[in-house]
C-alpha cells in the first residue's frame, strides 16, 4: 500500500507488518479498507492501543481496551464494552488492532 509516497507493507490480512509505519494517514486508509468512518472516539481508543503497545511491546486485549473507555469516555464497563463493538462491528482483532497498526495477534482471546 502506498500512502503519501511511502511503501506500507501489508501481511496476507491486510494488518501492518511494521507497526512503526502506522500515523494517522495509514489509519484512515486501513479505516476506509474496513469501511469505518473515524471520529474523535476512534482517535481515543487508538492513542492507548498505541501508547500500550509501546510500553509492552504487544497489543492490548480487551479488557484493557474497555477499561481505558471506561475513564476516557465516563461510562461504565458494559457500556464501554457495547461502544466498543459498535464502533467495530466486525471484531476487536480484525477491525481495533489492524486499524490502530497492530500486527495480527496470534492465540489469545479478545473477549
Amino acid at each position: 500500500m502506498k500512502i503519501n509516497e511511502r511503501d506500507i507493507e501489508l501481511d496476507e490480512e491486510g494488518y501492518l507488518i511494521h507497526p512503526e509505519d502506522w500515523d494517522h494517514d495509514v489509519a484512515l486508509e486501513l479505516a476506509n479498507s474496513e469501511n469505518i468512518e473515524l471520529s474523535d472516539d476512534y482517535w481515543t481508543v487508538f492513542d492507548f492501543m498505541r501508547n500500550f503497545y509501546d510500553d509492552n511491546g504487544v497489543a492490548p486485549d480487551v479488557r484493557h481496551t474497555t477499561k481505558q473507555m471506561v475513564s476516557d469516555f465516563g461510562v461504565d464497563k458494559k457500556v464501554a464494552k457495547t461502544k466498543l463493538f459498535t464502533m467495530f462491528p466486525y471484531g476487536y482483532v480484525k477491525q481495533a488492532c489492524k486499524i490502530s497498526g497492530m500486527r495480527r495477534p496470534r492465540g489469545w482471546s479478545t473477549g
